[in-house]
């Protein structure tokens, strides 16, 4: 039977596996499973986290899901950063720094980062908060690695938290008009 291919527009709250056999998890988290009927062999090529959202693309062909994750592809990401952006803290970003990982410091690779208009995404269900806590700004950072928060620990190592994060585009593969829950099985 050939593999089978979906892309997903994660929605923040929910976690990227179809299921968990820890019973407490399965209680108070959300999983990928209601969504979509998945095949019983599908996983997800990289992750994002509980509280990130956007792209996430599956797949039933492990040796696919591994090729992606250790090729280097462009991952692209739109941050909502608590307060407004500085040129040097792009410049910071750009150049790759230093971020907590596994207990010790991690350089991150250098990556390509710039300040961006608010983007058209759509709403996010859970408010993020209001224009009372002070201003905020959009960046997108292009990654060719995927630590773990990486995205969010770079931000706040230049001084710059992440508020909201959302991938939209993994190689040439973008979220485009995807709503969160979207399913689209995909040709890769």
């Amino acid at each position: 039977m050939p593999h089978q291919h979906f892309k997903i527009y994660k929605p923040y709250g929910i976690i990227s596996q179809t299921h968990s056999n820890d019973a407490r998890q399965v209680r108070k988290k959300r999983f990928l499973k209601e969504l979509y009927d998945f095949p019983e062999d599908i996983m997800p090529i990289g992750r994002l986290d509980e509280k990130s959202e956007g792209l996430l693309l599956m797949t039933t062909d492990g040796k696919l899901s591994d090729t992606v994750n250790r090729s280097g592809l462009e991952k692209e990401y739109f941050a909502q950063v608590d307060g407004e952006i500085t040129d040097e803290a792009i410049i910071e970003l750009q150049h790759g720094l230093k971020i907590g990982l596994h207990g010790s410091k991690y350089k991150t690779l250098p990556c390509k980062a710039r300040r961006i208009e608010v983007p058209n995404l759509p709403e996010r269900k859970k408010k993020i908060r209001d224009a009372r806590h002070g201003p905020t700004s959009w960046v997108s950072i292009v990654l060719t690695e995927g630590k773990f928060h990486q995205v969010r620990k770079m931000t706040s190592a230049v001084g710059f938290p992440t508020l909201r994060l959302v991938r939209v585009r993994i190689g040439d593969i973008h979220l485009n008009e995807m709503q969160p829950g979207d399913v689209i099985p995909i040709v890769i």
